[in-house]
């Protein structure tokens, strides 16, 4: 059973101009692995280190992602304000997708090589082309062999 979700859209919301050109994405969050977490989306994920910070106001940063991209993941840490603790919702997903499948299965292939095991999505949508994995924090990353259309 297919459910569809409809917003509504607000008046002031709709009498807005489009942006001219679509903006850069940064998704940040914090963690008390740094290392760990950067070892995983680096190593297991084959993203590469596109910058960082040391005692920047407290906080400790890397930014990883793919040169040339619109979009980076930035992991933060800072002693005084310590990340959440406790799993994080298993349905909150970073999704990659890998459309040709010889380049879904080398990136399953680098992660598992690395000790990573899949584990079960709360959503089985997921389990049918994919393979979901825990990074060091609990967060899920989907490895998806499919193309995303918006």
């Amino acid at each position: 059973m297919t459910t569809s979700v409809q917003t509504p859209a607000t008046p002031a919301a709709t009498s807005l101009p489009r942006a001219a050109a679509p903006a850069q994405m940064r998704f940040a969050r914090p963690t008390a692995r740094l290392g760990a977490v950067v070892a995983f989306y680096r190593d297991a994920l084959g993203m590469t280190v596109l910058g960082g910070f040391a005692d920047h106001d407290g906080f400790d940063g890397v930014m990883l992602g793919h040169p040339g991209l619109p979009w980076h993941l930035e992991f933060t840490a800072a002693a005084a304000h310590p990340a959440p603790s406790g799993p994080p919702h298993d349905d909150a997903l970073l999704v990659f997708y890998h459309p040709r499948r010889a380049d879904w299965q080398a990136a399953v292939d680098r992660i598992e090589a690395l000790g990573h095991r899949p584990v079960a999505s709360a959503n089985p949508y997921w389990d049918r082309a994919g393979r979901t994995y825990q990074d060091p924090d609990g967060y899920r990353v989907v490895v998806q062999n499919a193309e995303w259309q918006a």
